[in-house]
């Protein structure tokens, strides 16, 4: 089932339901520039035990595309309300990347609806220059389109041997990345830049995984490493030859994290 939820300030989020509607909710967050079919795969798993609700971040596919400043603290309020107009109470929230910053932030502003947290390919900061580098990303695609970052996505992406074991994921990435609304694609990006989450993640309590991949060089595993080191009980698992869009690239693996999060979660 597909629907939006209208979040306070009027913008209107596109949501979707899958599966067994009765079952444990699990929430899903995409990456940057992607949208909820990035989590097809993994939803498809899922699906058969759980109620999977996704979504397109503000700024994002079918969602609207208001003027920013855009903030983590603010996407974060845009899932609560969609787990309210969706009929979720409490839910294993998920995050790859930006989803997973959200995801965070969520946690923090929401605990309540956080059964248990899933933190794919994501940080809690992006390092000290991160406010220029996120930037200077940001001026380059509204000077030269999205196209021009194609190439440096790409091989931050997947590794050698899924981009070419699987050309057609990644045709499906690039095309969705090629589609994004610029100005609101430049106001993520800095929000992105803006974000540090590291003096909350001390006061997480819900069971939470981190998984990483091996060749992520967009959010290393050190990053993974420091957010397992403050947030406490957190388990961490590295996944060999893997590089940022794990989801895509070993739902599997992805699935069955969630699916051990939703039994810890109750």
């Amino acid at each position: 089932m597909s629907s939006y939820a209208t979040a306070p300030d009027g913008t209107r989020i596109s949501y979707r339901i899958d599966g067994n509607g009765d079952g444990p909710a699990v929430v899903l967050i995409h990456s940057l520039a992607m949208t909820k079919a990035f989590w097809d795969p993994v939803v498809a798993i899922l699906s058969s035990d759980c109620k999977v609700v996704s979504m397109d971040c503000r700024g994002h596919g079918a969602s609207d595309k208001p003027a920013g400043p855009y903030t983590v603290e603010l996407f974060a309020d845009d899932v609560a309300q969609v787990c309210k107009e969706a009929g979720v109470a409490r839910a294993v929230v998920a995050g790859a990347s930006m989803g997973g910053c959200v995801a965070l932030a969520l946690a923090s502003r929401h605990l309540d609806l956080v059964a248990g947290l899933g933190l794919f390919d994501t940080t809690a900061c992006y390092g000290d220059d991160a406010e220029t580098a996120w930037s200077e990303r940001a001026e380059k695609a509204l000077e030269n389109g999205m196209g021009s970052l194609v190439d440096f996505q790409k091989t931050r992406w997947f590794s050698d041997s899924f981009r070419e074991a699987d050309p057609d994921t990644v045709k499906a990435c690039v095309d969705v990345f090629v589609a994004n609304d610029l100005a609101a694609y430049a106001e993520t990006c800095r929000m992105l830049g803006r974000c540090d989450l590291r003096d909350q993640l001390s006061d997480i309590s819900v069971p939470t995984g981190i998984l990483v991949g091996e060749e992520d060089y967009a959010t290393p595993v050190a990053m993974a490493q420091a957010m397992q080191d403050a947030i406490p009980g957190a388990h961490m698992q590295v996944l060999p030859g893997a590089r940022h869009l794990t989801p895509l690239e070993v739902p599997d693996t992805i699935a069955v994290t969630l699916a051990r999060l939703v039994a810890h979660a109750g």
